[in-house]
């Protein structure tokens, strides 16, 4: 056994002493020594594990001659030995045969072929291949085998591509492109024009460096020639002349330059015309980068993991779907969404991946669906005459639109199975007297119900309000009116053990709350109904913890931020979804107006005559950027320049994100008490305020927010009697933004504006910030309906066929699911 091992080691010490040339073997270099070598090697070893150490070990050989540098290849010949000292160490010759780990539940490869699993047989691989991992051993690693496997990944590089996000191969792998870089166009050198980016082959003519004066910065300048003519290159990077050298034949991709009357090129890709292009020359995909890692490592190192593994993963989509969808495989759609060959497969791979993440949404939510209304729940008795009770105490009529979403909510109470229902609304449609007639049904069955919001002032105005709708009826069951609790973290410790302990003894018909409701102390003594207002704003457990308070509760979620029902129907598909889409009779719409900076005096004297008339109004501060931080530092100095040069007799607040939440709830009960007559804030007022006194919002900047952002502003106004006012100031006149500001103008209604944002919304999230419990979307984009909605479509009609995923051929796709909703429990 040991006579092939030590013929190797004598190869390597060779090429050490060579320096790492790859010259240790004179014809095709170690790559060509690996092919004959494993075949001895598999027959020479004793078991299963040592034959697995000689399959790495070939194929580390067949990747030598990809490592560029030497500090790489003295790595892998080191780590070579190591494995060698591991087969032929007297412990591992006397080791019983062992099976192969099983592989971890990550994204399946193939089957290996039968050339591949049988050893006499291997392929011979060209010596001038990209390194690889291992592929004669997949199953044993699997795409979540560490970073580390990979060649030319150490701890330091390791430590690196976690900042990414980059913890294993298939972190690598999903690690797509943030924009491409168009280096396809290849000319000649007399054909190129100022301001284009193109691509040139050429060779170097001559070749300079000079140190610039006044600063320690090296300048080369380099000749480059082709048939048509020459070209000057400059870079600022002394190492340039190491590599390039007079009469050697490069590609050069980059900007076309001008200076002193002449083309040239500013630090341009390039690459060995005898290499096979990954920088130059073909759409270059620009990855996110991290200190200590430059684009080319990246790519180098994604070009690797790319070709050792995308012909190799095997698609857990089920080839029906693929084929009624017509779409890419996997393997191919991962190759050419980081090296794409054309535009036109960039595309095709985008719509795979994109349509990948909207059916895996789906069917999650598909199961979550299933798995909760497979739990016994509790039927509610919903009496019509207790209901007309109800409805005859309200000061106003439900609308249309009202009547059928709560008869929605009540067939959901009256069933055995725990109703879980989103009520979507716009502001001020009327959920809340909704959410109360489904509670008014709870407490006649002799059960509690509970609402927790996400704000302490939040939950104070659901407070006030239940209590003033529920003010004229008699409890149903007993003497008396029905007895509704506030449960927040302001209360004192004795108001708060006093309230717990009412809950828990039933003495309390309806639990009004914060996060405080789901403390462990809070124990409910018959709760049958949960409501969770602003659902957005809660996270996975937090919802959970309230839901676990009763013994399968009903679960009603609302939201004001009015979503596309194709939207809806996808990201919320374990719900079922009712929608209020018009306002009640009288309520006056919010006149909305767009002015330009030089009219920003105007909306101030306005202002002051509102104020002046007894009424309130919102300052709402540019949003900066995505930076609390740097918001709160712009709110503070407007705050400060409007105090005490705009509105020096007027009394103003300062709302910002950096405020603790006790310093948040405080301002905001100032300004609701009419202690302040103008709140100046961030974009943190967007949801949780109701001041009816309040009439105008002044939004500065306003080009900076998005549309469904803006008409929630708009909301926290027009909620009293008054003629209430929404004016926007922004300096834009053209583009996305403008027809943003327009669409706001014109449309008061929140569902066409929904419809309006996401349309003009590219990439990115349309709620603004990721929603609780979705997983985040790497390459879909919410504004995908077509896809969205193929998806949606293929992956209904996959689970009615198969609802657990159990058939042999739906097994990857189970992982799969599994794996992209990992930690995800509760999508509610």
């Amino acid at each position: 056994m040991t006579a092939v091992f030590e013929r190797l080691q004598k190869v390597l010490d060779l090429e050490r002493r060579q320096g790492y040339r790859n010259r240790a073997v004179t014809s095709g270099g170690l790559a060509a020594f690996a092919a004959h070598w494993q075949e001895e090697a598999l027959a020479a070893v004793a078991d299963a594990q040592q034959a697995a150490l000689v399959r790495e070990i070939a194929s580390s050989l067949n990747s030598y001659a990809a490592i560029e540098d030497r500090p790489g290849r003295q790595r892998l010949i080191e780590d070579i030995l190591a494995r060698v000292k591991q087969i032929t160490s007297p412990l591992a010759e006397a080791a019983p045969a062992t099976e192969l780990p099983a592989p971890p539940p990550s994204l399946p490869l193939e089957q290996p072929s039968a050339e591949e699993a049988e050893p006499s047989r291997a392929p011979r691989r060209p010596a001038r291949r990209l390194a690889a991992l291992p592929p004669s051993q997949p199953e044993a690693t699997g795409l979540d085998a560490p970073v580390t496997r990979l060649p030319n990944v150490g701890l330091a590089n390791a430590r690196r591509l976690e900042r990414l996000g980059v913890r294993t191969v298939g972190d690598l792998l999903y690690l797509f492109p943030r924009r491409y870089d168009d280096y396809s166009r290849l000319k000649t050198i007399d054909r190129l024009e100022y301001g284009e980016e193109a691509t040139i082959i050429g060779n170097i003519w001559d070749i300079q460096s000079r140190q610039a004066h006044r600063r320690n910065i090296t300048i080369v300048n380099a000749v480059v020639g082709d048939a048509t003519g020459t070209i000057q290159v400059t870079w600022f990077n002394p190492y340039i002349t190491r590599q390039l050298r007079p009469g050697r034949t490069v590609v050069l991709s980059g900007k076309v330059d001008e200076h002193l009357g002449r083309l040239v090129m500013v630090s341009p890709a390039w690459e060995p015309l005898d290499k096979e292009l990954i920088h130059t020359g073909r759409l270059v995909p620009v990855y996110p980068l991290t200190e200590g890692l430059s684009a080319r490592q990246l790519r180098r190192l994604m070009k690797q993991a790319v070709d050792a593994w995308s012909k190799r993963l095997h698609d857990y989509l089920p080839e029906a779907v693929r084929e009624r969808a017509g779409l890419l495989a996997l393997g191919k759609a991962i190759e050419q969404i980081h090296f794409p060959d054309s535009h036109e497969l960039l595309e095709v791979a985008r719509r795979r991946l994109a349509f990948d993440e909207f059916f895996l949404i789906q069917m999650g939510t598909l199961q979550q669906r299933q798995a909760w209304r497979s739990q016994p729940g509790r039927a509610l008795e919903v009496n019509a005459a207790c209901l007309e009770t109800y409805k005859a105490a309200l000061p106003f009529r439900l609308t249309a639109a009202q009547e059928r979403a709560l008869s929605d909510i009540l067939a959901d109470l009256a069933r055995p199975q725990p109703m879980n229902r989103l009520l979507q609304g716009d502001v001020g449609s009327g959920k809340t007297a909704v959410a109360a007639a489904a509670m008014w049904v709870v407490v006649n069955n002799g059960a509690q119900a509970a609402i927790m919001a996400p704000t302490e002032i939040l939950a104070e105005q659901h407070y006030l309000n239940l209590s003033a709708l529920f003010a004229d009826l008699p409890h149903p069951r007993r003497q008396g009116p029905l007895r509704l609790a506030l449960l927040i973290g302001s209360l004192r410790p004795q108001e708060k053990e006093a309230t717990q302990a009412a809950i828990a003894a039933g003495e309390v018909d309806i639990a009004i709350g914060t996060h405080a409701l789901i403390q462990e102390v809070v124990n409910f003594h018959d709760l049958a109904f949960v409501v969770i207002d602003e659902q957005h704003r809660f996270g996975v457990r937090q919802r959970a913890a309230l839901r676990q308070k009763g013994y399968h509760p009903h679960l009603l979620v609302m939201s004001a931020t009015p979503i596309p029902r194709s939207l809806a129907l996808t990201i919320y598909g374990d719900l079922d979804l009712s929608v209020i889409d018009e306002l009640p009779p009288g309520r006056q719409p919010v006149k909305t107006y767009w002015l330009r900076p030089t009219e920003r005096e105007r909306a101030y004297s306005f202002l002051r005559r509102q104020v002046k008339e007894g009424r309130q109004a919102f300052i709402i501060c540019p949003l900066v950027e995505e930076s609390e931080v740097l918001d709160a530092k712009a709110a503070v100095e407007e705050h400060q320049r409007l105090q005490q040069e705009v509105f020096p007799d007027l009394r103003l607040g300062l709302l910002h994100g950096r405020l603790k939440g006790e310093e948040k709830e405080a301002v905001m009960r100032a300004f609701r008490e009419r202690e302040l007559d103008i709140l100046v804030s961030t974009s943190v007022v967007e949801v949780g305020i109701d001041v009816p006194n309040a009439t105008v919002m002044l939004v500065e900047g306003a080009e900076r927010f998005g549309l469904a952002q803006l008409h929630q502003f708009r909301g926290r106004v027009g909620r009293g009697e008054q003629p209430s006012y929404c004016l926007l100031v922004s300096q834009v006149g053209e583009g996305e933004a403008a027809e943003r500001l327009q669409a706001l103008v014109d449309s008061q209604d929140g569902f066409v504006l929904a419809e309006k944002d996401l349309e003009l919304r590219g990439p990115g999230d349309f709620f603004g910030t990721r929603q609780s419990g979705l997983p985040e979307l790497r390459m879909a984009q919410l504004s995908d309906l077509r896809t969205l909605e193929l998806a949606r479509a293929e992956a209904q009609k996959l689970f009615a066929e198969d609802p657990e995923l159990k058939q042999p051929e739906h097994r990857l796709l189970a992982r799969q699911v599994a794996r992209f909703w990992r930690g995800q429990s509760d999508l509610s």
